[in-house]
């Protein structure tokens, strides 16, 4: 056997002796599915721990400088204690700069398209002087975190292609991170909605994204005898919901409780639509298929890796109203059809995304890393 065999076997034999410590650094809105990934992580003697950013880094033009420093000293106790081998950021933000300069590695997941969502905010929302001042700040901080980085994240072949293109000398590797648990995304008791019917559930806080609801317009004109269901809500609600709302066959139903009311909203519709422009890959589509809910939703960004068309969902294209209109008559006069692509759809979320599997991958990358800094 040659030598290098042997260290590469040696090494292997000691990344599964070693306990791996990560800290995982996110958004408060995401630490319900981020503790089922520590979950299953502390199952594979991965040691997790899980803060939100915001506790521990100063506020925009921060005056109090006793909190300051307050904040300072929780997170330097955390970091000393805790001793972790890797900082997770589920979301960029000024923790970044501060772990970067504890000289600890830095991986970044990376969920969304930022580059063309900033560009959609500065078109609608970010106008005055303090909101350019801010735009200057954020690119500068993000540019930093990703170039600081020792392994960017994104979440589907889509957003790969994305960082590639503006960091190609980075440690790039896919990580689909949006798991979850098959068994509890079982059909909840409910009667509350008209049928038949079809379900949207999506946030309104990214234009890029939300203005594609309005093609609903055309297709609820279209099929007066179905009624549609959004599930959501956002900064730019006045922007869509008046316009949808002139329709009689629309209802709103905002924010539903995450995850009992959304579940009781995926049991009950009769097919599943997500209209986006701009998607990283598709949380929501993992949900309905695993609800096993046949699926229509937009050919952009991340969703064809989920999709296959007419296998385990139907694409169309974006401001296609006429294809959406034709695959939902489609589905509503061919019932086998939608359950076949349903399962079809189901077993495919089931094996790629459940928690178990996303923490198995999250090792494999581990281990990779970890091999690559010992040949260096």
């Amino acid at each position: 056997m040659k030598e290098g065999s042997l260290n590469m076997r040696n090494d292997s034999k000691i990344l599964e002796e070693k306990q791996f410590k990560l800290l995982i650094v996110g958004n408060k809105n995401r630490f319900f599915h981020l503790k089922q990934f520590m979950a299953e992580l502390e199952k594979i003697d991965i040691q997790t721990k899980l803060i939100y950013d915001l506790d521990y880094i100063d506020k925009f033009l921060e005056l109090n400088f006793f909190k300051k420093n307050k904040k300072k000293r929780e997170l330097e106790k955390i970091l000393n204690e805790f001793k972790p081998d890797v900082v997770l950021l589920d979301r960029i933000s000024k923790i970044g700069e501060i772990i970067d300069r504890k000289n600890i590695p830095i991986w970044i997941l990376l969920r969304g398209n930022w580059w063309e969502e900033l560009e959609w905010a500065k078109k609608t929302i970010y106008k005055s002087k303090k909101d350019e001042l801010s735009i200057k700040k954020n690119k500068i901080l993000f540019d930093h975190c990703l170039k600081k980085s020792e392994l960017i994240l994104p979440i589907s072949k889509y957003l790969e292609k994305e960082v590639k293109k503006r960091y190609p000398a980075k440690n790039i590797q896919i990580f689909p991170a949006d798991g979850r648990n098959p068994d509890e995304w079982k059909k909840e008791l409910s009667s509350k909605l008209k049928h038949p019917c079809v379900g949207l559930v999506q946030g309104l806080n990214i234009w890029g994204k939300t203005r594609e609801l309005l093609t609903l317009n055309d297709v609820m004109k279209k099929l007066p005898e179905v009624t549609f269901y959004l599930a959501g809500d956002g900064i730019y609600n006045k922007m869509i919901i008046p316009e949808l709302e002139k329709n009689s066959n629309f209802i709103w139903l905002k924010n539903l409780n995450y995850p009992n009311e959304v579940k009781e909203f995926l049991s009950e519709i009769d097919i599943f639509l997500l209209l986006s422009g701009l998607e990283g890959l598709g949380q929501t589509i993992i949900e309905s298929l695993l609800m096993k809910k046949p699926t229509i939703a937009s050919n952009c960004g991340g969703i064809p890796e989920l999709i296959i068309d007419n296998e385990t969902g139907m694409l169309v294209e974006t401001g296609d109203s006429e294809a959406i209109i034709k695959n939902i008559r489609k589905l509503s006069n061919d019932p086998e059809f939608g359950k076949q692509i349903a399962e079809k759809g189901h077993n495919k979320m089931k094996k790629e995304f459940a928690w178990k599997e996303v923490a198995r991958k999250f090792k494999d990358i581990i281990k990779t890393v970890e091999r690559d800094r010992n040949i260096e």
